[in-house]
């Protein structure tokens, strides 16, 4: 089985370079971030027709999950549950019945916190942490049905120092500070694995690069993007590696995918 994670920074604008992606390479199950389209203007003529059963939660021109699997699935939330205040579409999960055995799917896109103005950075933020406080409530009680879970999605976090290409360029931002760095950690305490880190631990796997200053030629990334995956799934892992292809592409997204794949 082949998973694979990806913000797409605009379904429409990045059609192509998708399409193209997924018929290259045929992965069995596709998390989508950012797709930045309603529900009624996705791609599912297009993903259809590659054998894929799509979910999607979209919103108009902002934020927006997607996922598409080979696999039979039944939609489980749109959003986290109670947490109505958040009408931003970022979280998808689904039930999926596989050659692995029956598993949870969440695509998922964090928010960001980050802003130019520090009093409006400091809300965002407020509500970055919140947002990962419902995130693992949720994990918590996906966990009780002990079914396996895999989350796909741009976390918006540096973990670690090698996360970045220079870690003091950040030390003040949303996406690498203490309080949001001990969040996004907390999912290993809570027994989910960092697919990347499992088979790379010393590897940089930036997964990130701005579209400014010849980034992503010089290779000035982030690692915001992760699979994150439940022990059954981390026994049967065989490979997991960044698809860079897709940010080389003409008019690419500033992300790039995470590819994951498992022995049946």
């Amino acid at each position: 089985m082949k998973v694979a994670t990806y913000n797409i920074n605009s379904i429409r604008a990045r059609a192509n370079n998708l399409i193209e992606w997924l018929k290259k390479n045929n992965p069995d199950i596709v998390f989508l971030q950012e797709i930045k389209c309603e529900n009624k203007d996705f791609l599912y003529f297009e993903c259809e027709s590659l054998g894929y059963n799509v979910a999607v939660l979209g919103q108009k021109s902002y934020n927006g999950v997607a996922i598409l699997s080979k696999y039979n699935f039944k939609i489980t939330s749109n959003n986290l549950p109670n947490f109505e205040e958040d009408d931003a579409s970022r979280y998808l999960e689904i039930s999926v019945n596989s050659p692995l055995g029956c598993f949870y799917a969440i695509s998922l896109y964090a928010p960001n916190g980050c802003s130019n103005d520090k009093k409006i950075e400091q809300e965002k933020l407020n509500y970055k942490l919140k947002w990962y406080d419902k995130l693992y409530e949720r994990i918590s009680t996906l966990q009780a049905s002990n079914l396996p879970i895999i989350i796909g999605g741009d976390f918006n976090v540096m973990m670690k120092d090698i996360d970045v290409y220079d870690s003091s360029k950040f030390k003040d931002s949303p996406l690498f500070i203490k309080d949001v760095r001990d969040k996004i950690m907390s999912l290993e305490f809570m027994g989910m694995h960092d697919a990347y880190r499992l088979l790379h631990p010393n590897n940089e796997g930036y997964t990130f690069w701005d579209y400014t200053g010849n980034s992503f030629v010089t290779n000035l990334g982030l690692r915001i993007d992760y699979l994150f995956i439940s022990a059954f799934l981390g026994e049967k892992l065989t490979d997991v590696y960044v698809d860079k292809s897709l940010r080389a592409m003409e008019k690419p997204s500033d992300h790039t995918a995470l590819v994951a794949e498992f022995k049946d």
